[in-house]
C-alpha cells in the first residue's frame, strides 16, 4: 500500500511539472485566429476603397485560329528583321546602269525594227574616228631628264664606260651619295655636275654612268615592255 501512495504521488509531481500547452487558434496579438482573419478582412477592406477584393480573373484555355496568330505573328515582326525563309521569294534585281540594247525582247516592247534601224543609223553618223597625233614635246627647265639617259644608254650597270680615277675613291663615294635622299637625285645631280663624262666628285667610281648605285633598269622595262 505503501508503494502505491509513493508512485501516485511522484505521477502527480511529474504532472505539475510539464509545460502547458499552447492554444494554435491564437494568433500574434490577438485572442485565437479567428479573430485575426477578421482583423485582416477589415484592413483589406479598407485598403481596397471598402469594396471586396476583385476576383482573379479566369485564364481563356482557347486555342487562336491560325488565321489570327498569323496576324498576330506579322504584327509583332512588323518592326524587326525581314524572315529569313527558304520559302521566302527571291529578290528582283534590278541591272541600274546597264544599257539592253542587246536583249531583243527589251528593245522590241520599245520601238519597232524601223525605230531601231533608225536608231543604229544615227549612232553611226555620231561615231568618231579620232587619227593618232604626235605627242606633246615636254617642257622641260634645262635640268638632265634622267629618263631619257636611262633609255639611251646601252651599257649595263656595273659596265666601265668612263674613265676614273681610283684614288681614295671608297671615301669620296660615301661622302658624296650620302647628301641625296634617293638615287635619282643623285643621278640627275651627277649629269648636272658633268656626269657621266666627268665625275669632279666621285660619285661614279666604277664608270659606268650611274651614280651612287643608280639602276636605270626600271625605265628600260617601262619603255620595252
Amino acid at each position: 500500500m505503501k508503494r502505491i501512495l509513493l508512485s501516485l504521488a511522484a505521477l502527480g509531481a511529474l504532472a505539475a511539472c510539464s509545460p502547458t500547452i499552447p492554444n494554435s487558434g491564437a494568433g500574434v496579438g490577438f485572442g485565437d485566429y479567428k479573430e485575426f482573419e477578421q482583423k485582416q478582412a477589415a484592413r483589406d477592406a479598407a485598403v481596397n476603397g471598402g469594396g471586396a477584393l476583385p476576383p482573379p480573373q479566369a485564364v481563356s484555355s482557347e486555342t487562336l485560329a491560325p488565321a489570327a496568330a498569323s496576324g498576330i505573328a506579322q504584327a509583332t515582326n512588323a518592326g524587326g528583321a525581314v524572315d529569313a525563309s527558304p520559302t521566302n521569294a527571291a529578290p528582283v534585281l534590278r541591272a541600274g546602269g546597264i544599257s539592253a540594247e542587246n536583249d531583243f525582247n527589251a528593245v522590241s516592247g520599245q520601238r519597232s525594227i524601223e525605230g531601231d534601224a533608225a536608231k543604229r543609223a544615227q549612232n553611226q553618223q555620231e561615231f568618231q574616228v579620232i587619227q593618232p597625233t604626235a605627242l606633246p614635246t615636254r617642257q622641260g627647265n634645262g635640268e638632265p631628264n634622267i629618263v631619257a639617259f636611262a633609255i639611251a644608254a646601252k651599257n649595263a650597270k656595273g659596265q666601265r664606260v668612263y674613265r676614273r680615277n681610283g684614288f681614295n675613291a671608297e671615301r669620296k663615294y660615301q661622302r658624296a651619295c650620302s647628301g641625296f635622299a634617293s638615287q635619282d637625285q643623285a643621278q640627275q645631280a651627277f649629269m648636272a655636275q658633268g656626269g657621266p663624262q666627268n665625275d669632279r666628285k666621285g660619285m661614279d667610281p666604277d664608270g659606268d654612268g650611274f651614280a651612287c648605285a643608280w639602276d636605270p633598269a626600271p625605265f628600260r622595262n617601262a619603255v620595252s615592255g
